[in-house]
């Protein structure tokens, strides 16, 4: 008996994925991109994320440099640093472009 209702929630599981398939198929060519936005920098375009990651690597070292000043030492520094740079790029495009 519980194999058929095991059976039973696999066939309906499955058949409810392809009733949604063509929906996921399609869902990314509905949306529409709008222009990236974009800096000028002695008369070139550099994309604005570009930007915020060279400023997210500054914010880094001087957070680096923090942290060495108080002494506090990183348990992998290999993960940290590179984590601390993308959540920085990430929080100054959303300040800065969003």
């Amino acid at each position: 008996m519980e194999r058929d209702e095991t059976q039973t929630m696999t066939v309906l599981r499955d058949s409810c994925f392809i009733r949604l398939l063509p929906l996921l198929l399609v869902a990314p060519l509905l949306s529409s991109c709008s222009r990236a936005p974009s800096i000028e920098v002695l008369g070139s375009f550099f994309p604005a994320w570009l930007v915020c990651f060279l400023a997210a690597i500054v914010v880094t070292v001087l957070v680096r440099l923090a942290l060495l000043r108080l002494r506090v030492k990183a348990a992998l520094p290999l993960l940290v640093y590179p984590s601390l740079t993308a959540l920085f790029t990430f929080l100054l495009w959303l300040l800065f472009f969003y």
